[in-house]
């Protein structure tokens, strides 16, 4: 039941939550940590993700992993569905998937592995191996062109994959992908969240992420819903508003990423701490671009 009901939440937008530090750095601030799960299914949120990259997983010790699942999957109450990333070697991934199984999540989505060298058959094994462990919905976060038509249909194999979060910005192959792969009864998501929404749902996405949900979970919302009633005149006006705080976040390859989110988080009075190395904090150009937009949203 929660399979299905995951492959039909992820036409919507996956939420993915940030997860606040203490002031030095060294620890999870969890009742932040719960007042932000809490905010975002209080705006309908249908998917969170903890453990994301928006939640900065690969800055995370493998016990912060959990803390951060547990935390989540409390707040969550099965109310939503809880999307948990899972990772590094595939013994680790499995063993964080058995304890998101067993804590209630709907689903996990596993990041693409960081190892520099991979070969497809390999990644293929790995997806395989993870899914085949557990009872609940499986989606692969997609990052690099190493899959190819032939590894995903070795995955379609797999039942209880049920999606793919597309991350590689290329729509064309993204549409020749999905067109050579009709068959295959899943959900795929834009993993690129809105500033490549309407792109990728033109070539064939039917859900996308966000970690502007975390700041302004409204402007999300109505992307999406302007995405699904093919309003392109509204969807380009909204993507026009968001597209200097994405602009931002996509700086210096995309490391400004999560630092736009938590500072901006920081500036409307929330305490969520800023990023771990190898991110830094926002430097004082980028800070000062980030008031402005936060004071043309009539946030500040």
């Amino acid at each position: 039941m929660s399979i299905n009901l995951l492959k039909q939440r992820l036409k919507g937008i996956s939420a993915i939550n940030i997860t606040p530090f203490t002031e030095n750095g060294e620890e999870i601030n969890e009742l932040e940590l719960r007042r932000n799960i809490k905010h975002l299914v209080e705006h309908n949120f249908e998917i969170i993700v903890p453990c994301g990259n928006t939640g900065e997983y690969y800055s995370l010790t493998l016990k912060e992993c959990k803390t951060v699942t547990k935390i989540a999957l409390e707040e969550i109450k099965g109310e939503v569905s809880g999307l948990v990333g899972v990772g590094y070697d595939a013994k680790t991934a499995i063993q964080q998937s058995l304890f998101a199984q067993e804590h209630g999540a709907h689903g996990v989505m596993v990041h693409q592995p960081v190892h520099p060298h991979i070969t497809e058959k390999g990644l293929v094994e790995y997806y395989t191996e993870i899914a085949n462990s557990i009872d609940i919905g499986v989606v692969l976060y997609v990052t690099s062109e190493k899959l190819t038509i032939d590894g995903y249909r070795e995955l379609m194999k797999v039942e209880n994959i049920v999606g793919i979060k597309y991350s590689v910005r290329d729509p064309f192959l993204f549409a020749e992908t999905i067109s050579q792969l009709k068959d295959w009864d899943i959900t795929w998501v834009c993993g690129q969240a809105e500033s490549w929404a309407p792109f990728f749902f033109q070539s064939g996405a039917e859900g996308f992420t966000s970690g502007l949900v975390n700041i302004a979970p409204e402007k999300s919302q109505a992307m999406l819903d302007a995405l699904k009633n093919n309003d392109k005149e509204r969807t380009f006006k909204i993507w026009n508003e968001i597209k200097p705080f994405e602009k931002l976040r996509a700086k210096y390859g995309d490391g400004n990423n999560v630092a736009v989110v938590k500072a901006a988080l920081n500036l409307i009075g929330k305490n969520v701490g800023n990023v771990r190395p190898p991110v830094n904090p926002l430097n004082d150009e980028d800070k000062n671009l980030l008031v402005s937009v936060l004071k043309q949203w009539d946030y500040l």
